[in-house]
């Protein structure tokens, strides 16, 4: 599965657990998942490219324990279950 199709992937799982997605330009400094005004929230910065994109949505995806329980393809699994190493 192409890195595009994954974001689309983790970013249909998140708003299955309940972010309200955005997508913002925020100049590559950052993004990722948060809660804001009570509401869970995950920001894909669109001056980054799908890969980090993914990065950041596969981050906050890791922090949810009922993730794994959803359905999602299996190559979406995968990248839920590995640790990026410091």
């Amino acid at each position: 599965m192409h890195t595009v199709e994954l974001l689309e992937q983790a970013i249909d799982l998140a708003s299955r657990l309940g972010y309200h997605v955005r997508h913002e330009w925020l100049g590559g400094t950052g993004g990722g998942g948060c809660e804001l005004r009570g509401r869970k929230t995950l920001f894909l910065d669109l001056a980054l490219g799908p890969a980090d994109q993914l990065d950041l949505a596969i981050e906050a995806l890791r922090h949810e324990p009922d993730a794994v329980s959803l359905p999602m393809p299996a190559e979406l699994r995968d990248l839920l279950a590995v640790r990026k190493s410091a």
